[in-house]
């Protein structure tokens, strides 16, 4: 592990976005093991001080003062470029103390000095964070991702926790400990080729004790919160990123720190460019999302980047995650591109069927909700009237869309202990669908599919409709590859849920039983519900409520 170098302690004091980029730059581009804790502290005071210094909430005695260690921060008058002074003796009296927190509770020698970190080790460390974190405090609260907020607050939030417990093993001289990082949860896995996975912190608004419990097979086998395995397992380089991405601009509910979004957008920017996050799709889609805000000139646009996240899940983690396709759906929806939306929707929820549904899923859940349940009846609302009136409304490719996303719904039910629908669901569904009249509903063309089959059971004549499906898209597109309008098209979809299957009759008739639709919607599902799946230990069977890992500026993801 490597400390500042003089040329990069010559940097100090940092004032501006440019001179934290300079430093992180050289700092990554000289050293294998770039210092976490280091480069933590220092984003995390940026951030506090930015943030929670600046607008205390009345009545929230927890935005006062940061810390009385924190030098007075200087930023320019009319430059959003300023950043408050990080002088470098500050940032090194922080790391020492983490350092002897660490080494004074940590005996690596008891271990039988290993050379590579086993489980009983990384749960010793995790042991000490835990221990010197303060008794009671709000684990949920923005800005306690950073060991700044650790080492002048004992406060961590539960990825902070577990980035504390990484840090510490690299300064143990353990470079073979590293994150893991589903859409929601935060893990370490260590040992030759990273094959020992230890969960160390909790999840969500509980802080139940995980710690030391391996990540089995029966804990991740189709469960969204640990991606089915399939997690961004991070290197040195995508700690940092990670670091980066999780940034929380807010000062309070309605204001965001532009410094901080500015000083995100550089430093993902710089990581962009060194290639260190060609395999986090999270965090180029945050790096889209910064970029509709305040675009950079001569950069990929946000739809760009959006797809470069999809194309990261797809080639890397077997399209597992959901949330690449969610914010390209919202850039969509804000630009009032409303078609593109509700197709990005329907892949996100393409991802989620794969999963079971459980408690563990509480933030998707939101998502997927207020999808169903705010933006798409908004999207019905502004095409309902206007010169958009009726553009939606007659396309049967946007029906079909939105029989996909349900599909997705039903189909990430099936086999879950715990039922996904409810009439508020199917409220809302039978209402959309009632604003597409029978003629749209008619013109598509349902394929019924079990698995790989379809109702028949002809595999061959499935793969026929499909091959025929695929060649009259391709004649509907013009030369720039964009879809035609799909007014006078018979476009297909594909059901493969129990319930959207048993659907079919009532979709494309002429007059929709909207009572009809709404009972086969919320019925228990029609499938045979698969033994529950094995929690990580007996003692945590019940699962927990969880939090946001990512760090996504809020706005971006349910506006």
């Amino acid at each position: 592990m490597a400390k500042l170098s003089d040329e990069e302690i010559a940097l100090f004091p940092l004032r501006n976005i440019n001179s934290v980029v300079k430093l992180f730059k050289t700092h990554l581009e000289r050293n294998l093991e770039p210092n976490l804790a280091i480069l933590s502290i220092i984003l995390g005071y940026i951030e506090n001080t930015l943030t929670c210094s600046r607008g205390p909430e009345a009545g929230d005695p927890e935005t006062n003062n940061i810390s009385e260690e924190i030098n007075d921060g200087v930023w320019g008058e009319n430059s959003i470029t300023k950043l408050p002074t990080v002088e470098y003796s500050f940032v090194e009296a922080l790391y020492q103390r983490f350092l002897s927190i660490i080494k004074a509770h940590v005996d690596v020698v008891s271990f039988g000095s290993p050379k590579y970190a086993s489980r009983e080790l990384v749960k010793r460390v995790s042991d000490v964070v835990w221990c010197t974190l303060s008794s009671s405090y709000y684990k949920d609260r923005a800005h306690l991702q950073s060991i700044f907020s650790y080492m002048t607050g004992a406060k961590l939030d539960s990825s902070g926790t577990t980035l504390a417990v990484v840090a510490a093993c690299q300064v143990l001289g353990y470079s073979d400990v590293h994150l893991a990082l589903s859409e929601d949860h935060t893990w370490v896995v260590c040992g030759l080729d990273q094959q020992t996975s230890v969960e160390v912190t909790w999840h969500g608004k509980g802080n139940e004790d995980k710690r030391g419990i391996p990540v089995t097979y029966d804990a991740f086998n189709k469960s969204w919160l640990y991606v089915n395995g399939r997690p961004v397992v991070c290197d040195r380089y995508m700690e940092v990123a990670s670091m980066v991405s999780s940034m929380n601009p807010g000062v309070n509910a309605s204001t965001d720190s532009e410094e901080v979004l500015l000083l995100q957008q550089s430093l993902l920017w710089l990581m962009y460019d060194l290639r260190h996050i060609n395999k986090y799709p999270m965090a180029i889609a945050n790096l889209g999302d910064l970029e509709e805000m305040s675009p950079s000139l001569g950069r990929a646009s946000p739809v760009m980047l959006y797809q470069e996240a999809i194309a990261s899940n797809v080639n890397h983690y077997s399209n597992h995650h959901v949330y690449p396709y969610t914010c390209l759906a919202g850039y969509c929806y804000r630009n009032a591109l409303y078609k593109q939306a509700l197709q990005a929707w329907a892949k996100a929820a393409a991802v989620i069927k794969h999963y079971n549904y459980s408690r563990d899923d509480e933030e998707i859940y939101k998502e997927f909700l207020d999808i169903a349940n705010e933006l798409i009846p908004h999207i019905m609302r502004v095409v309902s009237t206007g010169i958009q009136a009726h553009s939606i409304l007659k396309d049967p490719e946007c029906f079909a869309q939105l029989l996909q996303f349900y599909d997705g719904i039903c189909g990430w039910e099936e086999g879950s202990a715990t039922p996904v629908l409810h009439i508020g669901w199917a409220k809302c569904l039978v209402n959309t669908m009632a604003k597409f009249e029978s003629d749209v509903r008619a013109r598509l063309k349902i394929t019924c599919i079990d698995g790989e089959q379809d109702e028949s059971g002809d595999e061959s004549e499935l793969h026929h409709k499909r091959s025929h499906h695929h060649e009259q898209q391709q004649q509907q597109q013009d030369q720039n590859g964009n879809t035609q309008s799909g007014v006078g098209c018979s476009p297909h979809v594909e059901l493969s849920s129990a319930k959207m299957r048993g659907l079919r009759q009532l979709l494309l008739a002429d007059k929709l039983n909207s009572q009809a639709v709404s009972l086969q919607l919320t019925a228990q599902s029609q499938v045979t519900v698969r033994q529950k799946r094995v929690s990580l230990g007996s003692s945590n069977a019940g699962g927990a409520e969880f939090e946001t890992t990512q760090g996504r500026p809020k706005r971006n993801r349910r506006e």
